[in-house]
């Protein structure tokens, strides 16, 4: 299988008809498989809640496009409700010569797409799709 200007051109496709404006394609070769390797294209609004991956590490690199994976610390405020604070923000664009990063096991993060861009994403434990 190639991932050429076609194949990305096909996903990207399928994020503009995605409520979620994103879509991946899943790289692994079957159910043994349990790591997490995929595709994934995403586009400028899409909305990825801030997360984090307390027993693996993430790779992300960047295919085409430009976008933004930022990390954050998680504390309460007085009154006892979850926040975030940004404390880095590493802006992924292959035109940049700015190829990926690894985002550190626990590590609170999101990505903010600047425009449509693929990337690649591997870590520890099979991909779950989520609504």
């Amino acid at each position: 299988m190639e991932f050429d200007k076609d194949f990305l051109g096909k996903l990207f496709e399928q994020a503009v008809e995605s409520p979620r404006l994103r879509q991946n394609f899943d790289l692994r070769t079957s159910e043994a498989d349990t790591s997490q390797r995929m595709l994934n294209a995403l586009l400028p609004g899409t909305v990825v809640p801030i997360h984090r991956h307390e027993g693996t590490t993430e790779t992300v690199i960047c295919l085409c496009g430009k976008l933004d994976e930022v990390l954050y610390e998680k504390y309460l405020t007085c009154e006892g409700k979850d926040e975030y604070k940004e404390v880095q923000r590493i802006h992924l664009c292959p035109a940049q010569a700015k190829y990926g990063c690894q985002i550190p096991k626990g590590a609170w993060h999101t990505v903010e797409v600047i425009e449509p861009s693929v990337i690649f994403e591997a870590k520890d434990g099979a991909y779950k799709a989520t609504l």
